[in-house]
């Protein structure tokens, strides 16, 4: 079966730093997409940031982090990494890992929690 492990979070000062990792085990083949969503309390799941390949690979990164978060896949491994540096407040969410392929189906890692405090 196919498993998606987040890891990395926790609590932080403001203008800390955290690093996630999102390691893929099973049967999982052609992935085209890997991302990082986050959900604050109150708020609707938002795409933080992804990788995506279709001929040539892209990233996207929301607005609000834009310089701040860098997405990254480990070589040769199914591991995608989010660092997330100079961390503000409104940053506090859980953090879920995304891949798979599109359009025809992604899996959901279970989520793992940052806080970021003032």
């Amino acid at each position: 079966q196919v498993q998606l492990v987040e890891s990395g979070g926790g609590l932080v000062q403001a203008g800390g730093s955290l690093r996630l990792s999102c390691a893929v085990s099973g049967s999982f083949f052609n992935i085209n997409f890997m991302a990082w969503y986050r959900q604050a309390p109150g708020k609707q799941r938002e795409l933080v940031a992804a990788i995506s390949s279709g001929g040539r690979t892209n990233y996207a990164y929301a607005d609000s982090v834009k310089g701040r978060f860098t997405i990254s896949r480990d070589n040769g491994k199914n591991t995608v990494t989010l660092q997330m540096n100079s961390l503000k407040p409104e940053d506090t969410a859980v953090y879920y890992c995304n891949v798979g392929r599109v359009p025809d189906n992604t899996y959901w890692g279970r989520g793992t929690q940052v806080t970021v405090s003032s």
